[in-house]
């Protein structure tokens, strides 16, 4: 649900507009207004005011539907603050997060998370936000690693990699074991193409 709670203010005259973003799983929705009153009660101690109210909710941890909405009113110079419960309310990812916090700032919006003491309103929060990038390197890196890890350990052990042989060279393979009777998923299996391929090139020559 989202709720517009006050019209755009000024800079300076009645403190900075904040937009509130809460989330909670499907299986989890009873603390999302305890989520929102924690937050209301924080940006009434800094006198900020709130011009936006999101509620989301998600079944899965990538998912965040109604986040965009937030970005999107930041984009329009509609809020100057984001403010969450807790950061893994707002990120997929690590990555995710600095990414969005990047964008926030170059739009001169700032961000602050209750539970997590981060608040790139002062000095010493955005210098934290500075770190998250140093840490969302270092994950894509363990990621890349994990992945080359994989790819070596399936070669060592004779497994195929990478995208299935294309169709076209395999077409009188295909002709040969479909007439011995081998069923399509046993053709495509041998010669590592896709099922569709073997199916399609079969109903075009049969």
């Amino acid at each position: 649900m989202t709720a517009k709670v006050s019209s755009r203010g000024v800079f300076g005259q009645g403190g900075l507009r904040v937009g509130l973003y809460a989330r909670v799983s499907t299986h989890d929705q009873q603390t999302l207004p305890a989520q929102i009153a924690d937050m209301r009660e924080y940006a009434a101690r800094r006198s900020w005011k709130i011009a936006m109210e999101i509620q989301d909710v998600g079944s899965g941890a990538s998912v965040r539907p109604r986040r965009e909405e937030l970005m999107l009113a930041a984009r329009r110079r509609e809020i100057d603050v984001v403010l969450v419960w807790r950061l893994d309310r707002w990120g997929r990812s690590l990555a995710d997060l600095v990414v969005s916090l990047q964008e926030l700032t170059a739009l001169g919006v700032d961000f602050a998370s209750m539970r997590d003491a981060l608040d790139l309103t002062t000095p010493a929060g955005r210098a934290l936000a500075g770190m998250l990038g140093v840490f969302a390197e270092f994950e894509r890196d363990l990621l890349r690693d994990r992945v080359k890890a994989g790819i070596a350990y399936a070669r060592k052990c004779g497994k195929p990699h990478g995208r299935p042989a294309t169709v076209a060279p395999r077409k009188p393979e295909i002709d040969a074991l479909a007439k011995q009777g081998w069923s399509k998923r046993k053709i495509a299996k041998e010669l590592n193409i896709s099922r569709t391929s073997v199916r399609r090139h079969l109903a075009l020559t049969g």
